[in-house]
């Protein structure tokens, strides 16, 4: 039996990791520097393939912003930190901010707003498409842009 696909929220200080840095990184990445013991846990609790929307955290900055995925499932460094390998997938088609995600009805209880410092967290596929409907969808989440309808009138 295959297992279905988890979805997660990445947070990160612009000015420490930005999506930026993710996406001319050659899009890969450890995700590193989690102390958080829950946190921890969701790391540990992912696997290959599972998506996590890139999530700009800061007083300037609270959006999602992009998409990753897993790459590379827990492992810990010879700190003994524990950390997961991620791809970029693509950057969001409209960011969404915060107070959107608030706004919005189908959110109400949602991990981080419960838990606003948790930098790792998990949500529901029927979070996840919210999200995305929020945002326009992500590049690379196989739907076209309008940009993209070319020699149409």
């Amino acid at each position: 039996m295959v297992n279905e696909n988890q979805y997660w929220l990445l947070k990160t200080e612009p000015g420490e990791w930005s999506w930026d840095d993710q996406a001319s990184n050659g899009g890969i990445t450890n995700w590193d520097g989690v102390k958080n013991k829950q946190a921890q846990k969701n790391l540990r609790a992912m696997h290959l393939d599972d998506l996590c929307f890139f999530y700009h955290s800061g007083a300037s900055a609270r959006r999602v912003v992009g998409v990753v995925s897993v790459v590379k499932e827990c492992y810990k460094t010879a700190d003994d930190e524990v950390v997961v390998d991620v791809k970029a997938v693509g950057e969001m088609r409209r960011p969404v901010d915060l107070k959107e995600l608030k706004s919005n009805e189908g959110l109400k209880g949602l991990a981080l707003f419960r838990q606003p410092r948790l930098s790792v967290v998990p949500i529901s596929k029927e979070v996840w498409e919210i999200i995305c409907e929020l945002g326009g969808g992500f590049e690379g989440d196989g739907k076209v842009d309008d940009d993209d309808n070319e020699g149409e009138e």
